[in-house]
């Protein structure tokens, strides 16, 4: 911790120096600052800075260094291992640096590092236009985009990393540097999908696409016991030419004692099974609904034409900063045997007649299109011939759950685990460097790895799913 009056003076000098905010332990702002998404992480930092440029940015990276602090960098906090703040150290907060500004003749915007999701689908849906982006408007664009960026988008259009023109960062010895195909072109390659290991983003410049303000939501509840033959038709749609502007979806769990939910399906374990479509509504549901009629007779249907910001924050309340304790397990498939549907289907209990805790559930988000159309040697994301991404996810409020939640989890990723090839970055949680290894080939960590020497040789940025220097 910083208590001696030199380091209180360096404080106060830095305050002095920077167009944003220091705050100090019990300074107003200080702990929604260090504020996280997962309720189980409170860690209090030494000093936040609040930085409102990247000059800002850069003065509390060489603070951090002249006083041997731990350094994390939090923008929308959304780490399940909450690894953005560290304790006793010094955290920058990008949160005043939320600016987005638009193009709509270019198709561009430029998006401040602080910013969220929503903030960018706001911008670019007053003129129809949007770029892939994740499923819970107030995720950080930053942790997003450097880990890849899986959205409803990415079929049609990539990654979020794939639709990035350039960037702004500051390094670990302060420069800032403008980079993009033509400038620091290993240091692009590397940030399209190597996390936040290279510095501190401050701007992204994004493609921006038409894609006009409407979505549709078309999927069908089945009961468990009706689930594995729906779900064997629902996988063969996947081998099909589904269109680009549909994301295959798939849920399983037990539903919620809620007055949100019908009567009949509240308490009960159900498989949820269809497809999301963002584009033009009524040719989705040209395609979609005789897709969806095909999975079988359900317990329940929904066709929903929603606005894509809609679309955008369904799962924002559910997700809310703060509102509860959660772990979660992912993997991807390139194929999905009968076998795996059924360990899907069983969420990992060996008794399928298991009472299986409340809100514990697993999801399926199809890959494919434009994703695999990228070659794999263009950036640092991996694993572009993925057909699904898997997450096995637990929320609950009672401390005294947490170990039932987390074995329960880590059951139901340990039982997915045989038909698995790999992770998303964005997804791992405390795997540590076996799970490093397993989101990155050995040929790219390698090429990572001596990214990392080059530009940040004292791996101060290492709360993230850290890659060393080698």
């Amino acid at each position: 911790m910083i208590s001696n009056t030199n380091r209180l003076g360096d404080v106060s000098r830095l305050a002095r120096n920077i167009d944003g905010r220091v705050m100090l332990p019990g300074d107003e702002g200080y702990d929604s600052a260090r504020a996280l998404w997962n309720a189980m992480v409170d860690r209090r930092p030494a000093v936040v800075v609040r930085c409102a440029s990247s000059a800002d940015v850069a003065a509390a990276i060489n603070f951090a260094r002249r006083n041997d602090l731990e350094l994390g960098v939090r923008c929308g906090g959304h780490s399940v291992l909450g690894i953005s703040v560290p304790d006793g150290g010094l955290l920058i907060d990008l949160s005043g640096l939320r600016a987005v500004r638009v193009d709509a003749d270019a198709r561009r915007a430029w998006v401040q590092g602080g910013a969220l999701l929503g903030d960018l689908d706001k911008a670019a849906q007053a003129f129809g236009l949007a770029t892939t982006a994740g499923n819970v408007s107030h995720t950080g664009v930053g942790g997003l985009t450097l880990g890849g960026g899986m959205g409803w988008l990415a079929r049609r259009f990539g990654l979020a990393c794939d639709n990035v023109a350039s960037y702004e960062i500051v390094t670990a010895d302060g420069e800032t540097l403008r980079v993009s195909e033509s400038q620091h072109e290993d240091l692009f390659w590397a940030l399209r999908g190597g996390g936040g290991n290279f510095g501190v983003v401050t701007e992204f410049e994004f493609r921006l696409h038409d894609v006009g303000t409407s979505a549709v939501l078309a999927n069908r509840t089945f009961d468990l016991a009706e689930a594995p033959s729906a779900m064997q038709r629902w996988r063969d749609l996947l081998g099909g030419d589904v269109p680009p502007e549909a994301t295959p979806l798939a849920w399983v769990g037990r539903m919620p004692d809620s007055p949100d939910v019908p009567a009949e399906l509240r308490n009960r374990t159900v498989a949820i099974l269809g497809f999301i479509w963002v584009g033009d509504p009524e040719n989705g549901r040209r395609w979609l609904m005789p897709h969806v009629a095909s999975l079988g007779v359900p317990l329940a249907e929904q066709v929903e034409e929603v606005t894509y910001l809609q679309l955008q924050s369904t799962d924002d309340e559910w997700h809310h900063p703060g509102s509860r304790r959660r772990y979660y397990k992912g993997h991807y498939l390139t194929e999905l045997p009968d076998d795996a549907i059924d360990a899907f289907l069983s969420q990992g209990e060996p008794d399928p007649e298991a009472d299986r805790p409340l809100f514990l559930n697993g999801s399926f988000q199809g890959y494919g299109g434009a994703i695999a159309a990228t070659s794999n040697d263009d950036s640092a994301f991996s694993h572009r011939n993925t057909l699904l991404e898997f997450v096995a996810a637990t929320a609950w409020t009672d401390p005294a759950e947490d170990t039932q939640r987390i074995e329960a989890a880590r059951r139901f990723g340990a039982a997915m685990e045989p038909f698995a090839s790999g992770v998303y970055v964005n997804v791992l949680g405390d795997e540590g460097a076996a799970g490093v290894r397993r989101a990155y080939p050995a040929e790219k960590l390698d090429r990572l790895a001596a990214l990392k020497r080059q530009y940040d040789p004292d791996n101060i940025f290492h709360l993230n799913q850290n890659i060393r220097p080698r």
